[in-house]
């Protein structure tokens, strides 16, 4: 039974804070997490600690799961690890004992402390009491790597509770946060800037975006009616707060060298223009890294903007002067680019000189745009491969490799008409021009590779060199070998080339025999399309539905299209317990259970 003195406090929280005074983010990317917490705090259940990085989304996910419960929540503060139980005094009297205050609190049902690595040592013994005796559920979050009582660090390990870590959220899952902090869509480079100045960090990620927004740096692109962001980032107080490691920095020799490395990142060592000892004292504070080829930079992409912001007139301007010519440095980038893809290999690659030039709104040379264009597309990220492209060509229009690529791009993408003129110079799916040469020579996706992805991987056995992962992929798609496709698809995604990836396990899905490994590889395919922003090509239209009855895919089709299990009720004129079970069959048969993924593997070109 709850005691009396706890029942007008339910759901009271210590310290508000002060984004609750904002619209709500979209819950988005973590439903299973989700489904997770809310079974874990469950009647019979002890709970679950949740714990991630900073900013990952931890209380987002856990005030989402206690939802119109019946729950008490303390949220402490630095400033009640002070006092003892000062986490918990809105719910025990004053001057209470450990064994009071686990008495009260036992009658509890759920009891949901967020931040609890900072709660003063009392409060941590009675977090590890109630976990020990078992009878209040709890809902703990706690943060990776923060100082804690050695009490939260034993809940942190999972030693009494289960424990559930949670790994950032995917970029796709992503777009809907950005969309509403910026109040509309972004276009495709925007959007990564500010992932990756913000590094997974979603709090971060929305006082940057507000901020963009509320200085009015957002703009619509003609070409695409999109927001972008061109331009400084704005010193707020809260991004000037994010980013006082370095801006507070006391030592002028320490800060000179961030605003060097600022303006002119990476620099070799040695060098005489950074100070030795400097770099030391701030490698050891982790403000910058060293890489294996000795240059260093900056350790948070956002301390270099925020940096630049700050800087005077004069001062930037001294500090401009150091950085050396661009033109070397963007055709060092589009190298190393180019390399890859004639390694096979197109995993992510640092191009810092790149993404400042688009940050700052400067010129962008149309040959680099078209290398990160090409990059982007064989990676499976089409948007980002359509706005390099229009980059390039916003500097010089009709530049044949930017308009090839915003061709290939538009075709993955099942739009095979872009609408701006991007296939008039005759550009096909192999990378060239209808002459044959490829524009600059690199290596691409062949002709005869593209025979494997279309299922017809005879044509290519003897044209694709014998060795390399496109080869294997024409073997095993003849042979109609699914396991065999199941590894080339994981090795493709190892390779960086998702969408490939995406493709084969879908083939591999049409080849097993086996209903489980059908399912399996299915479900891969379709979480893997969903990170190829848009795609839409012949392998991926496979028979996603045809184990379905005519009802399920009925039911599936309209959950697709984002129907809840009532509207789809009301329209079938069926009972939502009858929908239900239709969806969890569907779900069984099709491999999964996200209701996200249902889109992909219905919304399939014919």
């Amino acid at each position: 039974m709850t005691s009396p003195a706890l029942t007008p406090l339910r759901a009271a929280t210590v310290g508000p804070r002060a984004e609750s005074l904002r619209p709500p983010w979209p819950f988005t990317g973590r439903e299973e997490e989700l489904d997770l917490v809310r079974r874990s705090s469950a009647a019979g259940r002890p709970g679950v600690v949740v714990t991630g990085p900073a900013g990952c989304g931890r209380t987002r996910l856990a005030t989402e799961a206690v939802r119109g419960t019946d729950c008490v929540r303390v949220s402490p503060t630095p400033e009640t690890r002070a006092t003892p139980f000062g986490a918990f005094a809105p719910v025990l009297p004053e001057s209470v004992t450990l064994h009071r205050a686990v008495r009260l609190l036992s009658g509890v049902r759920l009891l949901f402390v967020d931040d609890a690595h900072l709660l003063d040592d009392a409060s941590a013994a009675l977090l590890h009491h109630l976990a020990v005796q078992g009878r209040t559920r709890l809902l703990v979050t706690v943060t990776d790597g923060a100082p804690a009582p050695a009490a939260v660090t034993r809940l942190r390990t999972g030693e009494s509770l289960p424990r559930l870590a949670l790994a950032p959220l995917p970029d796709d899952a992503t777009d809907p946060l950005l969309e509403a902090a910026a109040g509309g869509p972004l276009d495709p480079l925007t959007a990564h800037r500010l992932r990756r100045l913000c590094r997974g960090d979603l709090r971060l990620l929305r006082d940057l975006t507000a901020a963009v927004r509320d200085a009015g740096l957002l703009t619509r692109l003609p070409e695409t009616g999109l927001r972008a962001w061109r331009g400084p980032v704005p010193p707020t107080p809260a991004l000037r707060e994010r980013a006082a490691a370095v801006l507070a920095r006391p030592c002028p020799e320490e800060r000179e060298t961030l605003d060097r490395l600022a303006f002119a990142e990476p620099l070799p060592l040695p060098a005489g223009a950074l100070d030795l000892r400097a770099l030391e004292r701030l490698e050891a504070d982790a403000l910058i890294e060293v890489a294996d080829d000795d240059t260093v930079r900056l350790a948070h992409p956002l301390h270099g903007p925020m940096l630049r912001a700050t800087a005077g007139r004069l001062r930037a301007r001294r500090l401009s002067g150091l950085r050396g010519p661009l033109t070397d440095a963007l055709d060092t980038e589009a190298a190393a680019l180019l390399d890859g893809i004639a390694r096979d290999d197109v995993r992510t690659a640092r191009t810092p000189v790149g993404e400042w030039l688009v940050a700052e709104g400067a010129p962008v040379p149309a040959g680099y745009a078209a290398v990160r264009a090409r990059f982007a597309r064989l990676r499976g990220e089409l948007r980002e491969a359509a706005a390099w492209a229009r980059e390039g060509l916003s500097e010089t229009p009709g530049h044949p490799a930017c308009r090839r690529e915003l061709a290939l791009t538009a075709a993955r993408s099942g739009d095979p008409d872009p609408d701006d003129g991007a296939t008039e110079d005759g550009a096909t799916e192999d990378g060239a021009t209808e002459d044959g040469a490829p524009d600059d020579g690199a290596p691409d996706d062949l002709d005869a590779y593209d025979a494997v992805r279309l299922g017809a991987p005879e044509r290519a056995l003897e044209l694709l060199p014998p060795d390399g992962v496109f080869a294997r992929h024409a073997r095993a798609l003849a042979r109609a070998d699914g396991a065999a496709l199941d590894r080339v698809a994981a090795e493709l995604g190892e390779r960086g080339f998702l969408l490939y990836a995406a493709e084969a396990y879908a083939q591999a899905a049409s080849a097993h025999r086996d209903p489980t490994a059908a399912r399996t590889a299915r479900t891969r395919a379709a979480a893997l399309a969903r990170r190829c922003q848009g795609a839409r090509t012949p392998a991926l239209s496979g028979p996603a539905l045809g184990e379905l009855t005519a009802r399920q895919r009925q039911i599936v089709t309209l959950a697709a299209a984002g129907l809840t299990n009532r509207q789809i009720a009301e329209r079938l004129t069926l009972s939502v317990r009858t929908v239900g079970n239709h969806l969890y069959g569907a779900y069984a048969r099709l491999g999964t259970a996200d209701r996200t993924t249902l889109p992909w593997l219905v919304e399939q070109p014919a």
